[in-house]
């Protein structure tokens, strides 16, 4: 099965080991960012690479 392009809040909230409440409030932000620069939003769900992107699971350590 591929790779899906957003993220539910409970893969959030495993991703990150917080509770299924706090992952709300990260989606809804993040959410809220996606919507001012124009992209469409799902409720409850996150674009994946954006939250790779602005999350510490998106930086390349050397």
């Amino acid at each position: 099965m591929p790779e899906k392009n957003y993220l539910s809040v409970d893969e959030v909230a495993h991703a990150m080991g917080i509770s299924k409440s706090y992952a709300y409030k990260i989606v809804r932000k993040l959410n809220a960012e996606l919507d001012k620069l124009g992209f469409l939003t799902v409720s409850g769900r996150v674009n994946r690479q954006y939250f790779m992107e602005r999350t510490c699971y998106g930086t390349k350590q050397n």
